[in-house]
């Protein structure tokens, strides 16, 4: 007890460190699995996956994995009926690092989608694969 009153912050610094920790891994389940850009590539040849970019527009038009449709995560909610005919087919879901698309993974999975998978670490994992991108437009 008289350690905790003397290292108070420090004691605070583990234990929220800890709670984070804890809930990466609580809420890892519910956002589909993690795919790497390699394995993302296998996907999209073997299985027609169909790849849904959530960053925001500008974001898609510096640069997207080729044939990607744009829908950015705060409109997924309103346009997922857009995504309906593709419940049972692979969808791989892309943004900038990995977050934004986990949280996007999740929204699918509850919503029915079977085949959600979050592209781990992002277009930005996938620019560093030395995979191709494609720049402008819109889709």
């Amino acid at each position: 007890m008289e350690f905790i009153q003397q290292n108070i912050l420090l004691v605070a610094v583990a234990v929220t460190s800890g709670v984070m920790l804890l809930a990466s891994f609580i809420r890892r389940p519910g956002s589909g699995k993690s795919v790497t850009p390699t394995q993302a590539t296998l996907l999209i040849n073997r299985e027609d996956a169909l790849t849904i970019d959530v960053r925001e527009p500008n974001e898609y038009a510096a640069g997207h994995l080729p044939d990607s449709r744009n829908i950015p995560a705060a409109k997924l909610a309103e346009r997922i009926g857009e995504l309906e005919k593709f419940k049972e087919r692979a969808l791989i879901v892309v943004c900038q690092s990995g977050a934004r698309s986990a949280s996007a993974s999740a929204q699918l999975g509850k919503a029915g989608f079977t085949q959600v998978h979050n592209l781990e670490g992002g277009i930005a994992k996938w620019v560093e694969a030395g995979l191709p991108i494609k720049k402008g437009g819109k889709k």
